[in-house]
């Protein structure tokens, strides 16, 4: 196979994984305030809520230092040696922007990671995990 398509390969799997990182922090919180209600423990398992709080922890501060996600800068750097088209700015916003044609300043963004963070915290006096 061609030094291309591998990092093209490369640059596909680090998108996947920052899809899938970003759908366990929306889907972690869902599922806290869900499960909490339709009784899973599994939600108030404390290393799963200690990963889905580092886990939005890392990315307001992220924001909050005005910083790309590193798996986007991979994801860049790979597309590029491969010759492929890439982005510019933060992958959420990128998609959003791309997906919902809506645009906003990177401090909206901040506004709404930060507000994601504080309900997560907020989840654990509501809901606080068990050891």
């Amino acid at each position: 196979m061609a030094e291309r398509a591998w990092y093209l390969i490369a640059a596909d799997a680090i998108l996947l994984a920052h899809l899938l990182f970003v759908l366990f922090v929306v889907a972690g919180l869902a599922s806290i305030y869900i499960g909490h209600w339709l009784r899973w423990d599994w939600v108030r398992r404390f290393w799963f809520r200690v990963a889905h709080l580092s886990a939005i922890g890392f990315v307001v501060v992220q924001a909050w230092l005005d910083e790309i996600c590193p798996l986007t800068i991979w994801e860049m750097n790979l597309r590029a040696r491969a010759g492929d088209a890439t982005y510019e700015g933060a992958f959420i916003a990128h998609w959003l922007q791309s997906l919902l044609y809506y645009e906003a300043p990177t401090w909206v963004f901040t506004l709404i990671y930060t507000g994601f963070g504080l309900l997560v915290c907020a989840s654990w006096w509501w809901l606080p995990p068990r050891r």
